[in-house]
Order: C-alpha cells, then structure tokens, then sequence
C-alpha cells in the first residue's frame, strides 16, 4: 500500500452504509436446541437487517443440531463465495457438567478461525449464561435477552461490512 498513515482520514468510523447493505448476502445459522430462545435472536437481526436495507431475500437461514455443528457450516458457506457475512446464534447451556465452556470455547474459536481464514466476517450471538433454567421466568428473561442480542448483532454485522467496503476503497485507491 503506498499510502501513509497520515494521508488516511483521523477517524474512520462511517454510519452504515445503505448501499453496502442493499447489496449484502447474509447467512444465519442456529442451532437447533433451545429454538424457542435461539429463534429470537434470529428473528430480531432479521428485522434489524432489513431495517437498514438488507432486502429478506438476501438473508438464508440455516439450522444445525447444535452449538457445536455451527463452525463446520459457516466454513463451507464462506468457501461458497455466496455470502458477505455469516452470523451464528445459539444458547449454549450447562447442563450440570463442564461440557458447555468447552463447546462455546470451541464454536467461538472455530468462528474466528473461519473468518480469519476465508475473509468473511462472521459474527456471534452464541450465548453461554452461567445460569439457566428451563423455568418461565428464565425462558422470558432469556428471551428477551436474545432480541437485544439479535438486533447487537445484526448492527456489527452492518458496521463491519461498511468499513471493509471502505478499506476495499481506500485499497482500489493506492
């Protein structure tokens, strides 16, 4: 690159950019335990995302049996060169054992391996509370808990791709 760090603008923080999102392929992948929590979260970046001009039919939804199935799938739709960004959500739960730190441990770092490896950002709202109860009270709070989450994450998932799309500029231009 031939430029300097001070030829490059002080702040580089651009609002989402509605072309870059009008134009944006998004995959959502779920896993398939705790839906009535997980679908939440899909549901919710969903809306965010078309909200900012993803048109629907550029957002695919697929599900897997698990947390733990989610780096596997995201992998090949990034070798696909289908999508722009991947994004994962799933609630991941301890079940009485330590099995669930180290199944969100996984998924997490197979996420980032997938993204560093193929150039597609790729984005969590694979959620492990410490605490949680099949109960009313937990599956609302949990619930509710996931919309937030839903919309966070949809709202990375813009910014991300805005500033890429503005390093692919500032890269056309050296």
């Amino acid at each position: 690159m031939n430029q300097t760090f001070a030829s490059l603008p002080t702040q580089i923080k651009p609002a989402v950019s509605k072309a870059v999102a009008a134009r944006s392929r998004v995959a959502v992948i779920c896993a398939s335990w705790h839906t009535d929590v997980v679908y939440r979260a899909r549901d919710s970046l969903a809306a965010e995302l078309q909200a900012h001009a993803v048109p629907a039919g550029q957002i695919a939804h697929f599900n897997v049996p698990g947390a733990f199935e989610i780096p596997l799938l995201a992998k090949k739709l990034a070798q696909s060169g289908r999508f722009d960004a991947i994004i994962a959500c799933a609630l991941v739960v301890n079940g009485g054992i330590y099995r669930h730190e180290f199944v969100s441990a996984a998924v997490i770092d197979g996420l980032m391996r997938v993204q560093l490896d193929t150039d597609v950002p790729v984005f969590s709202a694979v959620l492990t509370p410490r605490d949680f109860h099949e109960h009313g009270d937990h599956i609302e709070f949990f619930s509710a808990h996931f919309v937030k989450k839903g919309v966070e994450v949809a709202q990375a998932c813009l910014a991300a791709l805005t500033q890429l799309d503005l390093v692919e500029d500032l890269s056309r231009a050296a």
